[in-house]
């Protein structure tokens, strides 16, 4: 039997512009752009929802957010949603996990006290978790460390920069070879030598460049914060918040010191800015050096030529663009992610400038190992790009969307302007030009022309766009409409049993 491996890499917060776009000059990530030039590199890929989470959901589920409704970090992932862990299971797959898949498990099917009601960050029902790497816990990690004989009194303690926090850029208390991303790297690479003789499916999740902004020598001050450029910004802060109501409580919510533990003082400043900038670059570049080593790894043991090897994030991170960090936000920063994949005989080099989606890499790998996708599932199978083709009848825009409640405590957003759990969210369509942003509650949409200023303007108000704005809320309609879940909804009862049409096909 044909070996088929699966290796399906997330790195946690990247954007795409590190690989291609603004900051791709300024950052050093040789093994990423290698592997580019001998893959499929998709440079219109967005997430479809932040934060984490949301965004993982949507990826191993192949829904968008409006389908799984887990839609905040700790809102459960209905237990019966099929996943890429039940139908890959269904290819005869073990999941192994490395790492987290951030989900808040059904409340339904666990008692109060189960460990998986006490933490958003639980392994998804289906994957054997290989190693425990969950930002907020990593006892694995934590017990490496204190074995070295590294001494902490609390684990936070861990992530303060220089352990005092005086310095912004100080590295971490742990060397580059005990930092978690080589930890993980290395219980991945000590795993795997035995598995070379079947298929085998991998999801190897890196949280770095996610916050806490701290990395370990030479990573910590590899850039000179005065060389990168500064934030793409409207104005100040005060020109920022004017453009929408949307955008004050999303500048106060996640602010600079939010990326930072144990750092006093932190001053909104481009000193400040630049060098959290610098930090999250030199985090970018460890992750490059650790994937050429499971590249190499590939290689080595001669299994890249039946490996399907996936590179993507699940989010981006504004990075101080419009004044803004994190990802609760509309522009494309906190959602446009890189995507890299090297199939065995790919169109090597070459470059897919349509819009693709989150959504899409659960069926792309079922696709691949030749299991049928669920009619659940939204996204489309990104195989025929990966032959140097670019399908006729593929979508024309990307849609995304972000929810901004809190149940159990209102944010800033529902406190500032008066929105409840059921109308605190957005959808955001991106055609070829135009960017439009439609909420949910009683405000302006924000309509960004791309042949114009883009996400430089709002011009929803300007009477020259109107036929636009109406043309676009239509199209958003349109596909919330076309969209609606379907895991039942082509599954007829007939007198003979039974009956299914697949989603992706023409009905017979």
């Amino acid at each position: 039997m044909k070996q088929q491996n699966v290796l399906f890499i997330i790195i946690d917060q990247l954007r795409a512009d590190c690989l291609h776009g603004a900051l791709a000059d300024h950052v050093n990530l040789p093994n990423l752009h290698a592997l580019m030039a001998d893959s499929v590199t998709f440079k219109r890929h967005f997430s479809v929802t932040n934060p984490c989470g949301p965004s993982r959901a949507s990826i191993l589920t192949g829904q968008y957010a409006m389908n799984h409704r887990s839609v905040r970090n700790g809102t459960p992932l209905r237990h019966d949603t099929p996943t890429i862990a039940s139908e890959m299971r269904k290819a005869g797959y073990l999941p192994m996990l490395f790492g987290y898949t951030d989900t808040s498990h059904d409340p339904r099917v666990h008692t109060p006290d189960d460990p998986a009601m006490q933490t958003y960050e639980f392994p998804m029902d289906g994957f054997a978790e290989q190693v425990e790497m969950r930002l907020e816990m990593s006892y694995p990690w934590r017990s490496y460390l204190l074995n070295k004989g590294y001494t902490f009194d609390n684990y936070w303690q861990l992530y303060i920069p220089g352990g005092d926090g005086a310095q912004l850029n100080a590295p971490a208390v742990y060397t580059a070879e005990d930092s978690d991303t080589a930890f993980l790297t290395d219980r991945f690479l000590n795993a795997m030598p035995a598995y070379a003789s079947e298929s085998w499916f991998a999801h190897l999740t890196y949280i770095r460049p996610h916050p806490p902004l701290v990395a370990p020598a030479p990573y910590n001050d590899m850039y000179d914060p005065a060389s990168l450029p500064l934030p793409t910004r409207i104005g100040d802060r005060g020109a920022e918040t004017a453009v929408h109501p949307f955008f004050g409580p999303a500048l106060d919510t996640t602010t600079e010191a939010n990326l930072v533990i144990g750092c006093a003082n932190v001053a909104a400043d481009d000193a400040t800015i630049q060098t959290l900038r610098a930090v999250y670059l030199g985090l970018a570049t460890e992750v490059d050096h650790h994937i050429g080593r499971v590249v190499a790894f590939l290689k080595n043991s001669g299994q890249w030529d039946n490996t399907l090897l996936i590179v993507t994030a699940d989010h981006g991170e504004m990075l101080g663009d419009h004044h803004a960090w994190g990802k609760h936000n509309v522009y494309d920063a906190a959602y446009h992610t890189p995507l890299i994949i090297h199939a065995p005989g790919c169109a090597k080099g070459y470059e897919v400038d349509m819009p693709t989606e989150s959504i899409d890499l659960t069926p792309t790998i079922l696709d691949w190992v030749g299991q049928s996708v669920p009619n659940s599932m939204d996204g489309r199978s990104l195989l025929p790009f990966l032959n140097g083709e670019d399908p006729d009848n593929w979508r024309s825009y990307s849609f995304s969307e972000l929810d901004f409640a809190e149940p159990e405590a209102p944010t800033r957003w529902q406190k500032q302007l008066g929105t409840n759990n059921s109308n605190s969210c957005l959808g955001i369509l991106r055609d070829n030009r135009f960017t439009l942003v439609e909420f949910a509650a009683d405000l302006p949409p924000l309509l960004f022309d791309h042949d114009g200023m883009g996400e430089m303007q709002n011009v929803a108000d300007d009477p020259a766009f109107a036929a636009d704005l109406a043309r676009l809320t239509r199209q958003m309609l349109r596909h919330r409409m076309q969209n609606m879940d379907h895991t039942l909804s082509l599954d007829t009862i007939t007198n003979d049993g039974p009956k299914r049409q697949n989603r992706h096909q023409p009905s017979t």
